[in-house]
């Protein structure tokens, strides 16, 4: 279904015998490094399906997508490569006084069958479509997880009988994830990625953004602003057409072949307005 050979170059990895825990922690950080975060399609007016064989085809020619395209794509990957991968049903908690729960604004995977002495259960979160989340996967345990320069907790969601709830680093652009045990088919995220990629509403919409993790930190560009948060901080406002795709070629690794240059200038020029009108109301 999926060119596996292609999608494995990709990332940068080659994988050799069954399923383990430390070939899926390879792959985890490999596709988080190299495939960002990002919602350019919305704002290049070229829109996409959540089908997993259509994110994957996607990834390969040098693109990424948001949670849907991502977890999709990476579920199919690993189960391509013999791993026991379930679909799961999440909702974001965007500030510590919005509303949790479950809304199927996140689409999350789990991957069981690989039991470890943290993990005796054998299962594991794994996310690729958090942006700015954790860079290895979590075992199914409660606990606080220390990756890099960002600590994590997992628990028994308040929200989701049976199901658990993620709590970001407080530097994290959300608060926390609840995330629902039973597993979930792709179809059930269609209305909430036509709500995503379509209305006003949707902060993808709103704002271009742009995420990649790597083991010492997160980079994030929203609008025309660049931010880097972990090992150093640091913001830096993109000025010109040029800087902003030299950015995204350098820091995300997305040089956007499959954009023309007028696609390029049109995205600029929203890009520009949106910054303008945001620069102006603060």
């Amino acid at each position: 279904m999926i060119d596996t050979h292609a999608y494995l170059r990709r990332i940068g990895v080659k994988v050799e015998g069954p399923p383990s825990a430390e070939s899926l922690r390879l792959l985890h950080r490999a596709h988080l490094e190299r495939v960002p975060y990002e919602c350019l399609e919305i704002w290049l007016g070229r829109p996409t399906t959540i089908d997993p064989v259509e994110s994957a085809a996607r990834i390969t020619r040098g693109r990424g997508g948001y949670c849907y395209h991502l977890n999709g794509a990476f579920g199919l990957l690993l189960e391509t490569l013999g791993y026991r991968v379930t679909r799961h049903a999440g909702g974001a908690q965007h500030t510590a006084w919005s509303p949790a729960g479950v809304d199927h604004g996140h689409l999350g995977l789990m991957v069981s069958g690989l039991p470890g002495p943290n993990n005796p259960g054998g299962t594991w979160l794994i996310d690729q479509g958090l942006g700015d989340g954790f860079h290895e996967p979590i075992p199914l345990v409660t606990g606080v997880y220390r990756q890099g320069p960002f600590t994590y907790g997992l628990r028994p969601s308040m929200t989701e009988p049976g199901g658990w709830r993620f709590d970001h680093d407080p530097r994290g652009s959300f608060h926390g994830l609840d995330i629902r045990a039973v597993p979930a088919r792709m179809a059930e995220f269609v209305p909430m990625h036509e709500f995503l990629s379509t209305s006003p509403e949707s902060g993808f919409t709103r704002v271009a953004t742009v995420q990649r993790r790597d083991a010492k930190g997160v980079d994030i560009v929203r609008g025309l602003v660049l931010t880097r948060i972990g090992d150093r901080e640091h913001t830096l406002v993109l000025e010109t057409e040029r800087d902003y795709f030299e950015m995204l070629a350098d820091v995300f690794g997305l040089s956007l072949d499959d954009v023309t240059p007028a696609e390029r200038a049109k995205l600029w020029h929203r890009l520009w307005t949106a910054h303008e009108a945001w620069s102006g109301s603060h």
